[in-house]
């Protein structure tokens, strides 16, 4: 599997080739360690370099594609990269968040539109992001149309989120989480 990963990896765009490297490693298909000795096996082949990125980049934590693509965007955004699948607890309460920027509290959510189908789900997620707020973090989320589609509207979005937050922690109004 190693082989194949890094092999998509030199062919396939950066993108794509993240996509293929997380989901071997979140499914434990492989491991860095691993992707990287098939690497050091063929450093002068064509498309090496460009897979020595995407497995310096690839993070098996990323759990679907939209995670994937997303950390790609926001790279190719100038944005700093998030922590994933961060839990963030307060009391008795505990929320695992896709992203998080922990210096500017603010959390991106990124949503396929099946998530929302069910009623349930969708109260759910409005609960947590109340006390995710409630927290002292900022949260957005964004769907497949924009992150595939409106980098601009991602970059702004998350920029104008890093600037709330850092003013909240700053102001004091941030609490430990």
């Amino acid at each position: 599997m190693s082989r194949t990963v890094v092999d998509l990896a030199r062919a396939l765009p950066f993108r794509d080739g993240v996509v293929v490297a997380d989901s071997a490693l979140q499914q434990k298909l492989t491991s860095k360690k691993a992707l990287r000795a098939v690497l050091a096996e063929c450093p002068r082949w064509p498309g090496s370099q460009r897979a020595k990125e995407v497995v310096d980049f690839a993070d098996g934590l990323a759990e679907s594609v939209l995670e994937s693509i997303a950390r790609v965007l926001f790279r190719d955004c100038g944005l700093p990269d998030p922590e994933l699948q961060v839990e963030v607890r307060r009391d008795d309460v505990t929320y695992r968040v896709d992203f998080m920027w922990r210096q500017v509290r603010t959390i991106a959510e990124v949503d396929g539109t099946l998530k929302y189908d069910d009623r349930s789900r969708f109260g759910y997620e409005r609960r947590r992001d109340l006390w995710l707020r409630g927290a002292g973090y900022e949260v957005v989320h964004f769907s497949w149309q924009e992150i595939t589609t409106q980098p601009d509207y991602v970059r702004s979005t998350l920029r104008a989120a890093f600037q709330r937050g850092a003013r909240e922690w700053r102001s004091g109004g941030g609490r430990a989480g």
